[in-house]
């Protein structure tokens, strides 16, 4: 069974750059046709879908975050990582990876998530 896991830094200044990585353990991030997405909670909010890397290895982010968000893969360790430029306090969220089987799915695989917090 697939797992991801989420890693990077708890806490992170306003107007650097957050990166996160999710290691895929129990099956390929090239594998026809998974979609690996990012996906945050800010607080006392819903979930905001971050943007996705594809089997692939395309890319599509939210039109509201696109102008800030990266999103790439390490094929050769198993893992897709996120950078969101720019920050502020507002991003502060918990952050998920995910993995949905088609471009339309919602995502039925998901990491426990991990708390990023934007602070000076």
């Amino acid at each position: 069974q697939v797992q991801l896991q989420e890693s990077g830094p708890g806490l992170v200044k306003p107007s650097q750059t957050l990166s996160l990585t999710c290691t895929v353990s129990g099956g390929s991030i090239t594998t026809n046709y998974y979609y690996w997405s990012w996906i945050r909670q800010p607080p006392g909010k819903g979930l905001e879908w971050i943007g996705y890397i594809a089997y692939s290895g395309s890319t599509y982010y939210s039109p509201s975050l696109k102008s800030r968000t990266s999103i790439s893969r390490d094929t050769s360790k198993n893992q897709f990582t996120l950078q969101l430029s720019s920050v502020t306090p507002e991003d502060t969220a918990v952050y998920y990876c995910a993995r949905a089987n088609t471009r339309a799915a919602s995502p039925g695989y998901w990491g426990q998530g991990t708390q990023v917090t934007v602070s000076s």
